[in-house]
């Protein structure tokens, strides 16, 4: 049978969750500072890179791997 202490915990547990559903909903509206070395082989990022896609953390090189490996991986 559930008590106070029960319906207070899942009440917690909702704003908890509907905070975090909020804060995630509104981080890819802010794009981060994109790195000035590729975060996988440490090559800089030219850029031009940088400016054009925003918040970028590899070269495009890495990129392409990553995507070709992420489509493979799809199927």
């Amino acid at each position: 049978m559930a008590d106070i202490a029960d319906f207070a915990n899942d009440l917690v547990q909702e704003r908890i969750d509907q905070a975090l559903a909020a804060r995630s909903a509104f981080k890819p509206a802010l794009p981060g500072h994109s790195l000035l070395f590729c975060e996988s082989c440490d090559d800089p990022i030219p850029e031009a890179r940088r400016l054009a896609q925003q918040g970028c953390t590899q070269c495009v090189n890495c990129q392409s791997i990553d995507e070709m490996r992420e489509a493979r991986h799809a199927r």
